[in-house]
């Protein structure tokens, strides 16, 4: 067999747009040129990998097949490159980090700014998604680490190493400019749910929960706003339009937010750190890896009570 890495990345790209024109602009190719390396690739191993029509090219059973190895080809090829790359000082690398929307208005934002200031000729890279996605993004080679929040930290443990980092509880929100939502430290989630709330798109993972809380307690939350965004569901709970649930993590520097605890039980979510099991990360890498433990150190010392670090896997 002579296959080879162009053709994993033209089959690569031919099977993201599914038209064999719009992949050869995206790879500078003329198309008769593509054609032949995805001809090629196809009598090297002996399957047909596209079914080709008119209106565009789906992929066959073995093109289905091929798609995640060659995709995992190409990123431990890019790995390859990068590091060495890094070793003969050609250039000092990049890091590929995903992370959740709500990280990303807080943690992350305070962890590329630290890293970018002590490393400033590493390229960096940004997707916010949700867990899951993030998740399918490190099996695709995608991405070099991912934040992700889950309420068990061991559920991606068959594939990807796990760094529990930090546990962090969810607390009730309101504007600081208004009355407090309750007397003392605490409220009860019967309580919460007699206020106008603000609640997130069904995208959220911790939309899940909150509604998953409710439901299990009996209780029917009074919504006034439904399928915000984080940074927007912040501004109108500060504005006094409702309160909202949110993770701990959010209220670092928030001024215009009063938050309060809810009573026992708690809700509560961890933050890991996740990278592909069978891929070895690069020096840039390692780097960042240090960089989100120890701006974590810094969030857990100064949210108090409703954030501690994680206990690390056993």
């Amino acid at each position: 067999m002579r296959v080879n890495l162009e053709q994993l990345q033209s089959f690569v790209t031919v099977a993201r747009f599914g038209n064999f024109t719009r992949a050869a602009e995206e790879l500078y190719l003329a198309q008769p040129t593509l054609s032949r390396q995805i001809t090629a690739l196809e009598r090297d191993l002996g399957a047909e990998l596209f079914r080709r029509a008119r209106g565009g090219s789906t992929l066959t059973p073995a093109g289905e097949s091929l798609l995640p190895l060659a995709r995992r080809m190409l990123a431990d090829a890019e790995s390859v490159r990068r590091e060495l790359a890094e070793l003969a000082g050609l250039e000092r690398g990049r890091v590929r980090l995903g992370a959740t929307p709500t990280l990303c208005i807080s943690l992350v934002a305070e962890v590329l700014s630290a890293f970018h200031a002590e490393h400033p000729g590493i390229d960096l890279h940004l997707s916010e998604q949700g867990s899951r996605r993030l998740l399918d993004e490190l099996v695709s080679g995608e991405l070099d680490l991912a934040l992700i929040t889950t309420s068990d930290a061991s559920d991606a443990a068959e594939r990807f190493i796990t760094t529990p980092l930090l546990v962090e509880e969810l607390v009730v929100v309101s504007s600081a400019v208004r009355p407090p939502v309750a007397d003392g430290d605490a409220i009860a989630l019967a309580e919460v749910a007699a206020l106008p709330q603000i609640v997130f798109s069904s995208t959220y993972d911790l939309r899940g929960t909150t509604d998953a809380a409710f439901a299990d307690a009996g209780l029917t939350p009074e919504v006034v706003l439904e399928g915000a965004e984080m940074d927007a569901v912040l501004r109108f709970v500060e504005r006094g339009l409702g309160v909202a649930i949110v993770p701990a993590l959010v209220l670092v520097d928030r001024p215009g937010l009063r938050s309060v605890r809810l009573e026992a039980p708690t809700l509560a979510r961890t933050i890991s750190l996740a990278r592909p099991v069978d891929v070895e990360p690069t020096a840039a890498v390692e780097v960042m890896q240090r960089t989100i433990a120890a701006t974590a150190q810094g969030f857990a010392a100064r949210a108090g009570a409703t954030m501690r670090l994680a206990e690390p896997n056993r």
